[in-house]
Order: structure tokens, then C-alpha cells, then sequence
């Protein structure tokens, strides 16, 4: 698949926003200390990979109630749904200077990924969180993602590259009181 930037200039996917608040001291906190004892961008990026994908829990699987959506809330709080994980992986890389975009997948609902720049190229990447059945991988080698659309039902990726969140992701976000309204309103296109 041919993705493609929603906006031709680099510098859109190394911008902070509400959601992506790369410049919150929380985040920065964060980002500081993973940074510390790697060596270079690409061991960073894997890095803060695993650190969302493994130390923010889904709030399905963990079957939390709440409702987080700016990347500074996620880290604070430790939960968030795919959306949210991939708001804060991208604020974690975008306050280390790595080009970061947001991307979907339809798969009954719109599942939300992240894609990183790095050797002229994006690589998408899921930080959603593995459980039985999922096994998502950092990966500039070819997608390891947590799901693969199945086009027979009616799944598909989305080829588009956002610098910020879609506004129907932030919408069924910032509506939602609790994560049981959430999954009745989740995106079903964008």
C-alpha cells in the first residue's frame, strides 16, 4: 500500500497539538528517560515503542473504565485505547525530533496506528498491546502490526498520514464518559 501525507511538509508530522502534547512536562519526563540510554534515534524509537505498547495498558484488556486521549493524561494515568496509545507514542517521538504520523485501519471500527519516518520512508507500527492473538512488533523491516485487514469483510487500511488526530477520533474521545460509551460510539469511517 501507497501511503501518503495528508500535508507535503515534514515539519506538520514534528508538531505538538492538544492530543500529541510533546511539550508537556510529563511527556518530556518521559521521553528524557528513555532517551538516556540509547544511542541513537532508530534504538529511541524502538524504545518508546515498547514502552507504550507494554507499560500503557489497553483499557479493554484491562477492562479499565476511563477515557484518556492527550498523550501528557496517558502517560499520567497509564491507559488509553489504541488512539490514545498512538497520540502518545507520537508525542514520544515527535520530543525526540522523529518525523511521527497518525494512521488508521477499518476493521469493523477505525483502529489507530502510528507511522515513523526514518531513511526517507514511513514504517507503520501498532503500540496497541499484545494479548493472546496479538503480537505487535516495532519494525522498519516490514509491518508487524496487531492486525491485518481482511478485505473479504469489508477491512482496509487507510493509506493516509495525518500530522494530527482525525476529528472523528477526537470527537468519539472527548465525548465519551466513560469507556463503555466510547466502544458504542468508536469511528466506523473516516
Amino acid at each position: 500500500m501507497q501511503l501518503i501525507q495528508e500535508n507535503p511538509d515534514l515539519s506538520a508530522y514534528l508538531a505538538a497539538d492538544e492530543a500529541i502534547d510533546h511539550h508537556h512536562p510529563q511527556v518530556r519526563e518521559v521521553s528524557a528517560r528513555l532517551a538516556a540510554d540509547v544511542h541513537d534515534s532508530y534504538e529511541y524509537a524502538r524504545v518508546a515503542f515498547m514502552y507504550v505498547r507494554d507499560r500503557i495498558t489497553h483499557s479493554q484488556d484491562a477492562d479499565d473504565p476511563r477515557v484518556t486521549w492527550r498523550a501528557s493524561d496517558v502517560l499520567e494515568q497509564g491507559t488509553g485505547i489504541c488512539y490514545a496509545k498512538s497520540h502518545t507514542l507520537a508525542a514520544l517521538l515527535r520530543a525526540e525530533d522523529i518525523p511521527t504520523a497518525l494512521c488508521y485501519q477499518h476493521l469493523g471500527v477505525v483502529h489507530g496506528l502510528v507511522a515513523v519516518r526514518f531513511n526517507g520512508a514511513w514504517h507503520r507500527q501498532d503500540p496497541r498491546g499484545n494479548k493472546p492473538g496479538v503480537d505487535a512488533r516495532f519494525s522498519l523491516d516490514g509491518e508487524r502490526l496487531a492486525f491485518t485487514p481482511d478485505p473479504a469483510s469489508g477491512e482496509s487500511d487507510h493509506p493516509v498520514l495525518y500530522a494530527a488526530p482525525h476529528p472523528a477520533v477526537l470527537r468519539a474521545l472527548r465525548d465519551a464518559t466513560d469507556r463503555a460509551q466510547l466502544w458504542r460510539t468508536l469511528p466506523t469511517a473516516l
